[in-house]
């Protein structure tokens, strides 16, 4: 019998004539594709988390990483392939970003980021981002980073599983391609065969980061337990602070951080001519009004920036290198200098212009009866930069609030000098005491003022904006000093921390100028057994203290006995 299915089954249409072509064009779009999805695999596997190690030749890598993925899709089966596949993608994702981070932090503060600390310092990093760049710039910043991120971790796990199956398909060629570049890539490990320093052609980059984030951070946590305990033993805790502070009764204390003041300031030869004429010209002018001072290092517990964390360290005699150790000393019941100062009877006051927010639980940690914060010093003049009000301006409504003549309390103050804040620039000069007024004066002066875009726009111009910030910083503070004509004065002057590695470089160490500066001889006695160097600008072969030993030695050098 005829097949009568055959004679009723209406014929299928002829093929179009360019239907092979298609095909042929969706299989190139489809090994594009998979070739990209490599190519950015590689790329995000071989980034260095290094800024030395950031070139071309960084990329010229074989990454071992990508080699496992292939081998793991080879013997899975394609359901468990798509989903390790993802995750990986997931996890290359994480660790890229973790390298950006890295690099920004070895820029910004010489070490690598710490999962454990630095997530909080985002809003205070986006703050400074903000007073330095602008509003409108740092919210393009922000959207970019974010942009960025969400794009890698969505693109990346989809490129993962991309080649995943992509091996699926073509098992046979993915395995002898592997098992080639697995065979080189072991004969150059051995050989050691290189690209650049320290850049291996057999690259296992991103591997040897993980390994050292999970490192670190399990040697951060064992750390916060030490620190726990340190902190939990206090030798002063019991002390009287008046005893503590005997040496110094009747004394106006001052404590002056200059921001980002550090030892290359004095030592680096593009900016020790600005900074040590500066330091000169203080020793002299106060060394006519009868001051005198003794100098050294103290080596700080940040570099770059988060200057609280080096406040802290002075204050309470406790190494707070990181924002857990902070929080953690905030909640204690440590004695800090400010608090020794109020129970023994001065009033303390802590001026910190580049605060808006309200940090009252900090100040009542310290043990400070007044915040003089940004908004309550009453300043109406523009900002500089990160600065919001001049040093200058500062010091000046500082001397006329506090350090009037007449009956009245010893003053203990901390004092956060910020015109030197990176940008420096644009930057503030001194002005005629006389005409600060409410600070309107210094419109003409920011009108004049070079931009940050000007300065940034060469590294020598921003080196020596940095070396001119803190000449102003000084100058401010040596003008502030003459017009006081307070003969009780006592100034520990220091810096907070080196500036950045664009202006401290690779391998500078954490190490800041301190001067103890006194008119009264029998205060720098008390110093003697520190053997400080005579006058303000501390030589190669100063002293150097850790900046926790602070506390306890100045207790001991001014206490009774």
């Amino acid at each position: 019998m005829a097949n009568t299915d055959a004679l009723t089954r209406p014929a299928e249409p002829p093929a179009a004539p360019d239907e092979p072509s298609r095909r042929t064009g969706r299989r190139l779009l489809g090994a594009l594709a998979s070739a990209l999805a490599v190519v950015a695999l590689w790329i995000a596997l071989d980034l260095p988390n290094r800024p030395e190690e950031l070139s071309g030749w960084a990329f010229a890598r074989i990454p071992v990483e990508l080699l496992a993925l292939v081998v793991v899709a080879l013997l899975l089966s394609a359901r468990v392939r798509t989903i390790v596949a993802a995750l990986a993608g997931v996890a290359i994702a994480l660790l890229l970003l973790l390298k950006a981070l890295d690099i920004g932090m070895l820029v910004g503060f010489y070490r690598t980021f710490d999962p454990l600390s630095d997530p909080a310092y985002a809003g205070a990093g986006y703050g400074v981002l903000r007073d330095s760049v602008g509003g409108v710039r740092a919210v393009f910043v922000a959207v970019a980073v974010a942009v960025v991120a969400v794009a890698a971790i969505i693109l990346l796990p989809l490129a993962a599983v991309r080649v995943a199956r992509a091996v699926g398909r073509h098992r046979r060629p993915a395995a002898l391609a592997v098992v080639v570049l697995a065979a080189g890539w072991g004969v150059l490990a051995v050989v050691g065969t290189a690209v650049g320093p320290n850049l291996r052609v057999a690259s296992a980059q991103t591997s040897t980061v993980a390994a050292d984030h999970v490192r670190d951070v399990n040697r951060g946590i064992a750390s916060r337990a030490d620190f726990e305990r340190l902190a939990a033993t206090d030798p002063y805790a019991a002390a009287a602070p008046a005893h503590l502070l005997a040496g110094l009764t009747g004394k106006d204390v001052l404590v002056v951080f200059v921001e980002s003041y550090g030892r290359v300031a004095l030592e680096d030869p593009a900016l020790a001519p600005t900074v040590t004429a500066a330091v000169d010209r203080a020793t002299t002018r106060l060394g006519a009004t009868g001051f005198t001072g003794r100098s050294a290092y103290l080596t700080s517990p940040t570099f770059g920036g988060l200057s609280w964390l080096a406040h802290s360290t002075l204050e309470t005699g406790l190494p707070i290198s990181d924002q857990v150790r902070y929080n953690a000393v905030l909640s204690s019941q440590r004695l800090t200098l400010a608090s020794a100062f109020g129970s023994a009877g001065w009033r303390t006051v802590l001026v910190s212009p580049a605060d808006e927010a309200d940090i009252s639980p900090v100040t009542r940690f310290y043990g400070y009866h007044e915040l003089y914060d940004g908004p309550s010093l009453d300043y109406r003049g523009p900002k500089f930069g990160y600065a919001p009000v001049p040093d200058q301006f500062t010091l000046a409504t500082i001397a006329q609030r506090e350090l009037t003549p007449g009956p009245r309390p010893p003053l203990m103050a901390e004092i956060d000098l910020v015109s030197s804040h990176t940008p420096w620039a644009p930057l503030p000069r001194l002005l005629d005491p006389a005409t600060l007024g409410d600070g309107s004066a210094y419109q003409s002066v920011l009108e004049q003022a070079a931009s940050a875009d000007a300065v940034w726009s060469d590294p020598a111009k921003v080196k020596q904006a940095y070396a001119d910030s803190v000449a102003y910083a000084l100058d401010s503070l040596t003008t502030f000093v003459e017009n006081a004509h307070d003969d009780n004065l006592v100034l520990v002057v220091l810096g907070d921390h080196q500036p950045s590695a664009v202006i401290s470089g690779e391998g500078a160490s954490h190490d800041v100028p301190v001067s103890v500066i006194a008119k009264d001889p029998a205060v720098l006695e008390r110093t003697t057994s520190w053997n400080w160097q005579s006058g303000l600008r501390p030589g190669r072969d100063a002293v150097v203290w850790p900046m926790d030993a602070f506390r306890d030695k100045f207790f001991t050098a001014f206490g009774a006995g």
